[in-house]
């Protein structure tokens, strides 16, 4: 492989990763979820998505303590968790 062809090699696969690392270098902190709320006989629930990916259903019952179900690494299970907040995902879509 002569030099030229190497650079072109080098500055393509450099701008490939350049473009891709703002959507990677993004904290939870700077994402906002998109919050749908529905409200059912008796009880409210919450769905958060990023991206449109369904990652957190908040049930808040009319009585009792509300409680969330959590897809930790967006395979589609959603496990139980208790308490008041729930933390953006940080799933890795891409990894070199």
């Amino acid at each position: 492989m002569n030099v030229n062809h190497r650079f072109l090699v080098v500055a393509l696969l450099s701008l490939g990763l350049a473009a891709a690392t703002p959507a990677l270098a993004q904290s939870s902190a700077d994402v906002e979820p998109d919050i749908t709320i529905r409200q059912e006989e008796d009880r409210t629930i919450r769905e958060y998505r990023v991206n449109g990916q369904l990652y957190a259903i908040e049930i808040r019952p009319s009585q009792g303590a509300s409680y969330f179900l959590v897809d930790h690494d967006g395979d589609g299970n959603f496990e139980r968790e208790e308490g008041d907040r729930v933390a953006v995902p940080q799933w890795v879509l891409i990894r070199f």
